[in-house]
């Protein structure tokens, strides 16, 4: 016991001795670490946003060809997923992306208006649209931001649709985006008779068999049907599509190098204390401590500045989701809430940053003898 106070007592002194540095150094590795769990609960978020798209529809799985926008899938495969045993419903459906004003552009839908993806909306005001016919439905977000309501007119690509009617979605990603006829998107993006995705919702599992089980059975015979096509199950599609890699790439991108500074101060930070130290150091050696003892001194002085970051960069990251969550800009696509795997990711990650800043310093202090640290000046 009394060693393991000693050894304590030596960590909180140093982390004491040079009080300013030590904040310094906590606040820069507060900042990586914060910035990291909010630009990675931020690319979360989206995902999630994804992924209610496919639960509120209850869409079981996606069929596409390709990558996530590719609209190369023929819309004439609807008609063969249909006669497959385990398929209840096959909607086609286009994805794309589309300029409604000369500053605003939105995601935009192509669906068939007798198609089962449009019973998951509320419809606030007006009605649905009608296939074949230049007109369109809003998201009650992006309605707001164009100052439009059904009987108004939207000019997109040259061509005058009407607004039908206005809606509102579980998912922020339709919320803020407009939904038209599929064979009008076709016209608009040049792309007649192909489709990005075919939506399929699967008929009830038999008594007794797992869901995840069934799923991949279904999976199996819709690419055995359809060789060329994959069938991916909608939890899936949601995390792995290009605007959501994109964000994950971005978050884990500027996280790293706000980790790397951080870990740059924490480096800094324990050379410097080796090298204040050194005639401690030798001290403590010449009492009887070995290399392996001090290493893990130094080691364990780093790895409490990278834990103590990590707490204090948790804070700082949920209270920028906080805020986030409550802009009007940004509302609709964040929560403030932070998930465990988070957490404890963001928390490993603050203690391999401490140990890995402490490992040349404590390498360094491990290697000092005792008759040269105790003449170092």
């Amino acid at each position: 016991m009394a060693g393991s106070l000693s050894f304590a007592k030596f960590v909180w002194k140093n982390l004491r001795r040079r009080r300013l540095r030590t904040l310094l150094t906590l606040g820069g590795i507060s900042m990586s670490l914060g910035a990291f769990v909010g630009l990675v609960g931020f690319s979360r978020s989206f995902e999630q946003q994804w992924l209610r798209i496919y639960s509120s529809s209850r869409t079981d799985i996606a069929v596409i060809r390709g990558t996530f926008l590719n609209t190369s899938l023929d819309e004439s495969v609807t008609a063969k997923l249909r006669e497959i045993p385990v398929v209840a419903q096959a909607a086609p459906a286009i994805i794309n992306e589309l300029d409604l004003t000369s500053d605003e552009n939105a995601l935009v839908y192509g669906w068939q208006a007798n198609q089962y993806q449009l019973d998951s909306l509320q419809i606030l005001s007006g009605r649905r649209f009608r296939d074949g016919q230049l007109e369109v439905m809003l998201g009650d977000v992006l309605a707001q931001g164009l100052k439009k309501k059904p009987g108004d007119t939207l000019e997109i690509e040259g061509t005058l649709f009407t607004v039908a009617g206005i809606y509102h979605s579980p998912s922020a990603l339709q919320a803020d985006a407009m939904i038209m006829p599929l064979d009008e998107l076709q016209q608009l993006s040049s792309v007649q008779g192909k489709v990005s995705t075919v939506d399929v919702r699967l008929r009830p599992a038999p008594p007794g068999e797992p869901w995840d089980h069934y799923v991949k059975r279904a999976q199996a015979e819709i690419e055995a049907a359809l060789p060329g096509l994959r069938a991916i199950p909608a939890a899936e599609r949601a995390s792995d599509n290009q605007f959501v890699r994109l964000s994950q790439a971005s978050a884990w991108g500027t996280s790293a190098l706000a980790l790397m500074i951080g870990i740059l101060g924490i480096a800094n930070t324990m050379v410097m204390s080796v090298f204040e130290r050194t005639q401690e150091i030798g001290t403590l050696r010449s009492m009887g401590w070995t290399r392996r003892q001090v290493l893990f001194l130094i080691e364990f002085e780093s790895a409490i500045l990278g834990v103590c970051g990590g707490v204090i960069g948790l804070l700082l990251g949920w209270g920028a989701l906080f805020i986030l969550a409550r802009l009007p800009q940004t509302a609709t696509f964040v929560s403030a809430t932070i998930e465990w795997p988070l957490i404890v990711q963001a928390m490993v990650i603050a203690l391999a940053a401490g140990l890995i800043a402490g490992a040349a310093p404590a390498w360094r202090a491990g290697k000092l003898s005792p008759v040269d640290a105790l003449r170092h000046d």
